[in-house]
């Protein structure tokens, strides 16, 4: 889903965090983060993460308030996917895989702003220190209609005929007549936009062995409203109300 555009915004967000990570001289860690009672006030990471909707990538720039609490702003990507979807294997030529029933292909936008406090603090470099956090924040759903490869007429089909490209359409095709799925490209001048509201609760576990470094586990709950109705699959309910659990890898560094 998405996978040209989604490999592109994950580049954009990684080349952004390591370009962020060039800092001045008078900005380095100068003691290398060995030393465990030093307060950074700035840091800077990204997350890859896998939830029960789809996956996503995410960028975290926050600032500290205090020892333990810390303000932050995040932007990520995810797409999402209709707990319902199964993939069945082509039988066109280029043997795409498709999903039956699957009306629109989404991409999530999120923007947020929250805060993250720490519950339990590190003894030494080697412990584990628990946080958590919650934000809240705006998303963008893009809802690009699915596009399948049918043969119109069954008696035509056979190697010697191409199949037709078009939207899918529940009542028109039934699985046997769908061959394949169309190219990402098809639709995308139709892709309509979902404006909505997204809360974001999280639990995370820092175990870097440095103080200047960022590398955590991080698992929560996500809850997107959309006051227009997302449908992403046909013959069901199209949503509301999105309620998804992550975990993810997040890696970063602090500074001055």
């Amino acid at each position: 889903m998405f996978r040209t555009l989604y490999l592109f915004l994950f580049s954009v967000i990684f080349c952004g965090f390591i370009a962020g990570q060039d800092k001045p001289a008078n900005a380095l860690n100068m003691d290398e983060g060995t030393t465990l009672n030093v307060l950074y006030r700035n840091d800077g990471s990204g997350k890859i993460y896998a939830n029960t909707r789809g996956l996503g990538v995410l960028y975290r720039r926050g600032r500290h308030i205090t020892a333990k609490t810390r303000s932050y702003y995040e932007i990520d990507f995810q797409s999402l996917k209709h707990p319902k979807e199964v993939k069945i294997s082509g039988s066109a030529t280029d043997k795409k895989r498709f999903v039956y029933g699957k009306i629109n292909q989404v991409l999530l936008i999120r923007g947020a702003v929250g805060m993250q406090k720490v519950l339990y603090t590190k003894a030494d470099n080697k412990a584990i220190e628990v946080r958590y956090s919650y934000s809240v924040g705006p998303t963008l759903a893009f809802g690009k209609p699915y596009y399948v490869q049918v043969y119109r007429n069954q008696n035509l089909g056979g190697p010697s005929v191409s199949p037709d490209v078009v939207k899918f359409d529940s009542e028109s095709f039934t699985q046997d007549s769908v061959v394949g799925r169309g190219a990402f490209t098809d639709g995308l001048a139709e892709t309509k936009i979902y404006p909505g509201a997204t809360a974001k609760l999280n639990l995370s576990f820092e175990y870097a062995p440095y103080t200047n470094l960022i590398r955590a586990i991080e698992t929560g709950i996500s809850l997107d409203y959309f006051p227009k109705a997302l449908p992403i699959m046909a013959r069901n309910p199209a949503e509301n109300f999105v309620v998804t659990f992550h975990i993810g890898f997040v890696f970063g560094s602090k500074w001055y």
